[in-house]
């Protein structure tokens, strides 16, 4: 048994928990009369672990259970994140603001908004919350774009032209407090310019946050300092510019530190090195002017799967933005016809001081499914190289042909295993970055917990230590419940009874397959999971057992009683 602390070795022990808390922890202890024993001999008994960072907005409204992540251990999901949230606004502003960017179908979101939405502000999103039969527990960040497009309009807020009034300020400061109140962990910003609205209002304008100015991040930030609560901030991954100034806003010199919270660590492809660079920055202001800055980061490849044109990095170019603005799929072939169009997306694509954060190296995507079946298995270069064409050239042929019928792969980073070990050991990274929930077609990170444990064992199968084991199991709970200020993470005497369950025997590459499967409420559309079902053999959750030898218990997903939504604790330390 792992307590999550970190500080305590790990201890063969026996568990008993009544009434959906630890009541009692040691060797031997005796089964009270109609207890369920579970036989864990041999596994790992941990805390149930936290995923900071999803975006289960919409699906927690179809499916509460989130059932993806908790046959995976994880018992703590938080939603609300990159300025996104569904805490305020009309139904349809918040759909144009959260499926684009999310990879999730308006044409499901936005009707389901309009039939479940019972709440005006924070702290009736939180009620209605509570109402429904969780699954995991859920906790919140209150978003910016979300109270920025509510205040200002939507219209104003995503005019470059347009700055907030000090009333309007105010009034945003108001409601982040009202969501302070309620128990939200804190805000939720983004400066990333590629995350664009969907719907037809404000087509491929990009999200409310992405325009305020740095007056407007200060003047809430200066309230989440003076609360303690956690700042939140998706920087600009393209420029990266903005990132020393995000970390310094973190500093605490002759004032309190903010708790801030980045994304992401990445040893990337396209940049390599910027993850060394990430680790001494933050390392500097953490050490040298009181900082609390962390960054999210994933213990695995960082890989996409992608139909057509269909992910976020598109938009990391201006022609990438006009090719995903057309909707209908035979305007946007013959967008991708146009030698016009063509030449504008060479120029940007091909220019070397462009920031970007996939490297477009097509040597390496390789195509997984296409109607022409004498293509899968190879690479964008490969089919160039027979057809005696430039790359890029037959890169957009094929996306011209068939559309989201050309399925690809790519890694974007992490693939280099000692660069990894540096980022998940590095001390500024909170562990989850899984963006459960969106990208359904893209990204599978649901497990990734399983995978930094499955880092650890690795490396102590060739006779090295990456970390203990307890501390893998605290980054991945009690570390990240500390900082967030949640009561979850520890598997300690009088704490909620979250608890995991792990074959250490099964972490290994069972742990890479990939597959498919129907997403609930959205009538046609594949998610992208992994399934090994093995290797968490049983999660409780609120002291009832929800997942056991690969199934649900009954009513798991139907009753309440499970999950529940944790509050930030009044006062919490980071």
């Amino acid at each position: 048994m792992f307590d999550g602390s970190g500080q305590r070795p790990g201890i063969q022990a026996d568990v008993l928990v009544r009434d959906g808390v630890v009541a009692q922890v040691g060797l031997d202890l005796p089964a009270p009369d109609g207890a369920t024993v579970i036989d864990a001999a041999g596994k790992w008994v941990t805390p149930g672990f936290i995923d900071l960072h999803t975006h289960y907005d919409a699906e927690i409204e179809i499916a509460p259970a989130l059932t993806e992540s908790v046959r995976h251990g994880v018992t703590t999901v938080l939603v609300g994140s990159c300025g996104l949230s569904f805490a305020m606004g009309t139904p349809e502003d918040l759909a144009d603001q959260f499926c684009r960017v999310e990879g999730v179908p308006r044409e499901a979101v936005l009707p389901l908004l309009e039939k479940v939405k019972d709440w005006e502000d924070p702290a009736g999103y939180l009620r209605h919350l509570d109402g429904l039969p969780l699954g995991p527990n859920v906790t919140a960040m209150f978003g910016h774009s979300a109270v920025r497009a509510a205040v200002m309009g939507l219209g104003r807020s995503v005019d470059s032209s347009a700055k907030a009034t000090d009333r309007e300020l105010d009034q945003m400061r108001g409601h982040l407090d009202d969501a302070l109140d309620a128990g939200y962990l804190g805000m939720s910003f983004n400066t990333l310019p590629w995350d664009k609205l969907d719907g037809d209002r404000y087509r491929s304008q990009a999200t409310p946050s992405v325009y305020a100015t740095w007056k407007e991040y200060r003047h809430l930030a200066a309230r989440l300092r003076e609360r303690d609560r956690v700042f939140q901030m998706v920087p600009d991954l393209q420029g990266r510019w903005n990132i020393p100034v995000i970390a310094w806003m973190s500093t605490g010199v002759r004032r309190k530190r903010l708790r801030t919270m980045v994304i992401s660590m990445i040893d990337s492809r396209a940049m390599r090195g910027t993850h060394k660079f990430a680790g001494k920055m933050a390392d500097l202001v953490n050490d040298r002017f009181n900082a609390d800055f962390r960054w999210q980061a994933l213990p695995q490849p960082f890989e996409l799967w992608v139909d057509g044109l269909e992910v976020p990095v598109m938009e990391e170019m201006g022609a990438g933005t006009a090719a995903l603005h057309e909707t209908d799929p035979e305007r946007r072939k013959a967008l991708l016809r146009d030698p016009a169009f063509r030449e504008k997306f060479r120029k940007q694509w091909s220019n070397p001081l462009a920031p970007k954060a996939w490297h477009r190296d097509l040597r390496e995507p390789r195509i997984i499914d296409c109607p022409d079946k004498s293509l899968v298995s190879r690479t964008f270069d490969d089919v160039a190289r027979e057809r005696g064409i430039d790359p890029l050239d037959c890169f957009l042929d094929l996306q011209a042909e068939f559309g989201d019928d050309l399925r690809w792969y790519t890694v974007v980073g992490n693939e280099r295993r000692e660069s990894l070990e540096y980022v998940v050991t590095h001390p500024s990274v909170l562990m989850g970055f899984s963006d459960a929930g969106a990208h359904l077609r893209n990204m599978a990170y649901y497990d990734f917990p399983l995978h930094l444990l499955k880092l650890v064992l690795a490396a102590e199968g060739e006779g090295r230590q990456v970390m203990t084991r307890e501390r893998a199991v605290h980054r991945l709970t009690g570390e990240i419940a500390d900082f967030l200020g949640i009561d979850a993470g520890h598997l300690e005497v009088g704490r909620r009874a979250d608890v995991a369950i792990v074959d250490p025997g099964t972490l290994d590459s069972r742990l890479d397959e990939m597959t498919e499967d129907d997403m609930v409420g959205m009538p046609g559309l594949r998610r992208l999971v992994r399934r090994h079902d093995e290797c968490v053999t049983t999660v409780v959750i609120g002291g009832r057992l929800a997942w056991h030898d690969g199934a649900y218990a009954e009513g798991f997903g139907d009753q309440k009683g499970y999950g529940q939504v944790l509050r930030a604790r009044s006062g919490a330390a980071a």
